[in-house]
């Protein structure tokens, strides 16, 4: 079993390096993207192990196949970047859909609680002994309303965290379920009575600019916003307008729509071309982060054994739990089971 992981860094090799060689696994690891141009690198291999930024479109899955390559398997949650119906029928994609809820959640509020509190500056003055206090007043959390949309793994340990702080929660997902304490809520509601608005669904056709001038219209003035999700589910240019006119309060992003040719590389040394993240940058009430939210010790071994986990199933012809079924409902994990026969998952999936 041979995999080409690509957009990889050391942390990544680090994570995987210790199942090298385990029921005959072999690793390759390239720190290129997956894109058009680098699909060549693919040529030889079973499989190939992707992330949030490499680009599995059509185009690329057409390659893949045609080199024999059977595996897509995603070391991430979100899927927003597969093409799902171009590879339906042709290669099996299967993903993490949990490794450390807790990291991204615990993320989101240091994000936070770094921007409502000034810490960030506060930081930058005592470096150079000044000890002034002006400008850095925040505010409580406790007593505040937080909108929450998205209440899986993720959105569900969010919420844990801010009832901890003695926040009332509404919350939004088009799978209503039941969290103590907890008020669902239509997303006008959400927008209208949110103090704070956090972000934890997917990307999919219906989500993308969830956030936008007509949304941002309904809501608080000074709501403070906060993406640890996907970069798309916000109109970057939208929410700049927002802020310039005074109507959001702060932004705190780990993810950015654009954010493929620049997060996870160093770019101090040169002039950056995006006009968009250049000017929230600058905003003194804009804090970015790139994309680390899921960055912990714990979530990088997780992610490690699911996706070995994944690989192995697959390999081995056992139940695919994990794999993205693009003709079932909601894109979600497909229930059903792989066939003995490696015919896949679906009754549709053509015979090899």
């Amino acid at each position: 079993m041979k995999i080409a992981f690509f957009d990889t860094k050391e942390y990544d090799r680090q994570a995987f390096a210790p199942y090298e060689g385990k029921a005959g696994l072999r690793l390759q690891f390239y720190e290129t993207k997956l894109c058009p141009d680098t699909a060549e690198l693919a040529r030889g291999f079973d499989g190939v192990c992707v992330f949030v930024n490499d680009c599995v479109n059509a185009a690329v899955i057409e390659k893949l196949s045609g080199f024999g390559v059977r595996l897509i398997a995603l070391r991430c949650a979100g899927y927003n970047n597969v093409d799902l119906a171009a590879a339906f029928g042709r290669i099996h994609v299967v993903r993490v859909p949990a490794y450390s809820p807790h990291a991204v959640a615990e993320h989101t509020m240091a994000l936070l609680l770094c921007s409502i509190r000034r810490i960030h500056k506060a930081y930058i003055r005592t470096r150079d002994f000044n000890f002034s206090l002006r400008g850095l007043t925040g505010f409580d959390f406790y007593g505040k309303t937080v909108g929450v949309i998205g209440t899986g793994k993720i959105g569900k340990a969010f919420i844990s965290i801010c009832k901890g702080f003695g926040m009332q929660v509404l919350a939004y997902d088009i799978v209503l379920s039941k969290i103590e304490g907890v008020r669902f809520a239509p997303l006008d509601e959400l927008f209208r009575e949110s103090d704070i608005l956090s972000l934890h669904c997917p990307l999919t056709a219906d989500t993308v600019h969830l956030i936008n001038r007509e949304s941002i219209e309904k809501m608080k003035k000074g709501v403070v916003i906060v993406n640890t999700s996907r970069g798309a589910l916000i109109d970057s240019e939208d929410l700049l307008a927002g802020i310039k006119e005074r109507k959001i309060g702060a932004a705190c992003l780990d993810v950015y729509e654009e954010e493929s040719d620049l997060f996870f590389e160093d770019f101090s040394g040169h002039i950056v071309n995006d006009d968009t993240l250049a000017r929230l940058i600058t905003m003194p009430n804009v804090i970015v982060t790139s994309h680390q939210a899921f960055l912990t010790e714990e979530a990088l071994r997780g992610i490690a054994e699911t996706t070995v986990a994944n690989i192995l199933d697959f390999f081995q012809k056992q139940e695919l739990s994990n794999e993205v079924c693009y003709r079932c409902s909601g894109h979600d994990s497909c229930q059903k089971k792989q066939e003995k026969d490696g015919a896949g998952p679906c009754p549709d999936w053509p015979e090899k």
